[in-house]
Parts: structure tokens; sequence; C-alpha cells
């Protein structure tokens, strides 16, 4: 009886790393389809000085969140590339600590747009809400945030990119294919474990148990404890790594369309807790600022969303009484 268990033990791993892998294989192919195009289009955009012109244009919103209008490249720069071009531009803009830390916030709640906007797109949450959420959440969070630091805020404006600054068109590219290759490991790697892992919970039922330990986090959160193992494989991984275990998860239809969105209200706001807040430390910024306002802004707009789903659904049965 002893072999028997043994056998049994020794055939959900083996089965486990054969699922976990070729779901991990197919998901990687999936992510890869969306982030290599849209990267290179943003390197080429900065590679031009196209985003050095937005500066001007968007000197009322920073104005808005008490931010002078340089501080409007850091973001446009997170926004379509990601986290580490806006700690980039950081690094060599003359803003001060304070400015920096509501850029910082801004950029973890609305970075990489279009790419993780087309992710959550493809894992049931249509684009345009996921962008209206990320962008609202962040220009109120930052707001919010800017009435207690003291931000000297200026009209200092930044001058565009000259196309002696910029590096030859063959540089950027390798550099851009280097990074890419280094990112696609890093996503292989990520992608793998984390269906690996879930195929070796599923076979020895240990998702029920994680879940329950969650409960109490995801009810503060205003999300089920179905949603779980996704909230965490975002929370920990980010939209970009985690979103390939909820596109699996969504096409099994094991999830209520309700249930997916709340889901992404607040993973899009409050996601990679791990690597992303850490590359700000650098400059000096707190970890408070690094963490609590994105939690809280994930939990008052899922309450948010829920209002509106109410007011939504009361006006559609009154509407339905009246016909």
């Amino acid at each position: 009886m002893k072999v028997h268990a043994m056998s049994g033990w020794r055939r959900h791993i083996v089965e486990g790393l054969k699922e976990g892998l070729a779901k991990g294989w197919r998901s990687f192919l999936w992510v890869l389809k969306i982030i290599l195009p849209v990267s290179l289009l943003t390197a080429l955009l900065e590679y031009s000085g196209v985003l050095g012109y937005l500066d001007g244009l968007l000197a009322p919103l920073m104005g808005l969140m008490g931010l002078p209008s340089i501080a409007a490249f850091p973001i446009v720069a997170g926004a379509l590339a990601g986290v580490y071009a806006a700690v980039a531009a950081l690094a060599v803009l003359p803003l001060s600590q304070a400015q920096m830390t509501l850029v910082a916030i801004f950029v973890l709640i609305s970075h990489m747009l279009i790419q993780e906007g087309i992710i959550q797109a493809k894992s049931g949450f249509h684009i345009g809400k996921a962008t209206v959420v990320r962008l609202t959440a962040a220009v109120a969070t930052v707001t919010l945030c800017s009435l207690f630091l003291s931000t000297g805020v200026d009209s200092t404006a930044a001058a565009p990119v000259s196309a002696a600054a910029r590096q030859e068109l063959a540089i950027m590219l390798g550099n851009w294919l280097i990074a890419m290759g280094r990112l696609s490991l890093k996503i292989l790697w990520i992608v793998m474990s984390i269906m690996i892992g879930l195929a070796w919970m599923r076979r020895f039922d240990l998702i029920p148990h994680l879940v329950r330990w969650m409960r109490p986090v995801l009810a503060m959160l205003g999300l089920g404890p179905k949603v779980g193992v996704l909230w965490l494989s975002a929370v920990l991984f980010g939209v970009t790594y985690g979103a390939a275990v909820i596109v699996e998860e969504f096409r099994a239809g094991s999830f209520e369309q309700r249930e997916i969105e709340r889901l992404h209200v607040s993973i899009g706001i409050n996601h990679s807790m791990v690597e992303d807040p850490l590359l700000f430390l650098p400059l000096g910024i707190g970890m408070f600022w690094l963490y609590i306002p994105r939690l809280v802004a994930a939990m008052v707009a899922v309450r948010i969303y829920d209002a509106i789903e109410f007011l939504v659904q009361g006006r559609r049965l009154k509407a339905h009484r009246q016909a």
C-alpha cells in the first residue's frame, strides 16, 4: 500500500510537470506576440524624440497633480515603456524628492498601458476600461498624495531630445534586442514556474487551502476567494507575467465575467508588488509611498466598481419593468 501511495505521488509530480510545461510554453509564446511588437514601437518612438514633445501637452495635467511639466516625460515613458524607463528618466531630471515620489506612484499604477491593456483585454477585461481605470486611479491617487507632500512646483519645461543626443539606430536596436532577450528569459522562467506550481497544487489539492489562508486579505480588497490564486500571481509577478495564468483560467471558463472584471480593476492598480517598487528605492523614495497608496487605491476602486455596477443594473431593471 505504501508503494502504491508513493507511485501515485510520483505520478502526480510527473503529470503536473508535463501539464505545467505545456501550458507554460503556450502562454510564453502568447505573451511574446504582444510584448515584442509593442516594445519595439515604443523604443522607436523614444528614439525619434516624439516622447520629448509631449511634455508641453501634458503640463496642465501635471499641474493638477502638483508636478512640474518636466515630470511628464518619466510618466509618459513609464506609461509606454515601463517602470525601467521611468526610473531612468527620473535619475537625470531636476525633480525634488517629493516630485519623484509622486511620479513613482503614478508610474507604479499606470505603466505599460498599451501592452498590459492588451493582455488584460485577452483575459476578459476591455482595454478601454482597463486604461480608464488605471489612469483615473493614478491621477486621483497622485493628486491626493500631493496634498501631503511639499512638491514646490515650478513652470520649468523640458526640451525635446535632440537628434545629436540620441543613439544611432543600429545601437538602439541592438540594445533593445538584448533587453528583450533578457526579458523573454525572465518571462519564460516565471510563467513556467507559475504553471508548474499551479499544476502541482491542483494535483495535490492544495489550492483550496491557500485560498482559505488568503480570504481575509481578499475580503479587505473587495475580492472573492475564487480569484485568490490569480490575484496572488499578478501581485507577485505583475500583469504581464501573471496574466498568462489568468488567461488560461479565463479560457477554461472557471470564473464569471463580473469576477474577472473586479479582479482586473484591483490588479490593474496594484500589481508586481515585489520587483517594481524596489526599482525606485535607489532614488531615495520611501517604502510607504511605494506600497500603501496604490493598495488603498485598489481597495477603493473595487468598491466604486461595485457601486457603478449596482446603479447600472438598477437602471436596466427599471427600464425592463417599464417596457
